[in-house]
């Protein structure tokens, strides 16, 4: 019996043992992919050239710009271009100096660079001819005024003496320019009155003023006078106002 139990126990140990090496082992898995290659780095934009052809214009004459670019897929140009092709030309008219700027931009990176166009000053315009010079006779016209008197009256009103003495003063220049120069002065009156008695007053008006401008250092010698009495008149009109106007003492070129 114990024989049996035994043989029993050994059976059944073999069995194990057959049974254990007949199950199949589990294969290991298989190794990870191996990592993909990277992609190569994406090139740097190159800027091969930028420039402006010629650098220097006068004020709204065209200047060309030019440039090339290598791997970019943006190119910019500032002041109101904006984006351009990589390669390209474009006329600018700047009227001062100006500098273009570029921006490359691409996947690898920006590149950037400038062109500058001088806008050269103008010249200056040319001076102004010289004036011409104005003769004696044009002075005499232009700057010498006319005195004006009272109904009657032959001697120098005080509101008159501005008046004369910017005549001096123009009469000096005059004989300065021509030594030669004759001014005469004539004696005028309105209307009213006689001829005769006019020509005598218009006389003594002429002779006030010359005596007048005598005074302030003109020579007499180049002082004529002359008595129109009411022969003349600037005004026709009978009123206080056309007769203020002709009771004058007017000055013209003597001969």
């Amino acid at each position: 019996m114990t024989k049996c139990r035994a043989l029993l126990i050994s059976c059944s140990a073999l069995m194990l043992i057959l049974d254990a090496g007949c199950k199949k082992k589990t294969p290991p898995p298989p190794p990870p992919p191996a990592p993909a290659p990277a992609p190569p780095a994406a090139n740097k934009p190159v800027i091969n050239y930028f420039t402006a052809e010629p650098t220097t214009v006068s004020s709204g004459q065209p200047s060309s710009l030019r440039w090339s670019v290598n791997d970019a897929n943006n190119v910019q140009i500032d002041n109101g271009i904006g984006q351009v092709s990589p390669n390209g030309r474009r006329a600018v008219y700047p009227t001062a100096t100006t500098t273009y700027h570029m921006t490359a931009t691409g996947p690898g990176g920006t590149a950037e660079s400038d062109a500058t166009v001088t806008v050269s000053a103008p010249p200056p315009p040319p001076p102004p001819p010289p004036a011409a010079k104005s003769t004696p006779a044009e002075i005499l016209a232009r700057q010498v005024q006319d005195v004006h008197f009272d109904y009657d009256k032959s001697d120098i009103r005080p509101e008159e003496q501005a008046t004369l003495s910017a005549d001096a003063t123009a009469l000096k220049t005059i004989f300065s320019m021509d030594p030669s120069f004759v001014v005469t002065i004539e004696g005028h009156c309105d209307e009213r009155g006689s001829a005769e008695y006019n020509i005598g007053l218009g006389d003594r008006r002429s002779a006030a003023v010359r005596d007048a401008l005598v005074g302030m250092g003109i020579p007499g010698d180049k002082l004529k006078t002359v008595s129109y009495g009411k022969e003349r008149p600037i005004c026709t009109d009978a009123n206080e106002s056309c007769y203020a106007r002709n009771r004058r003492a007017h000055f013209s070129a003597g001969q």
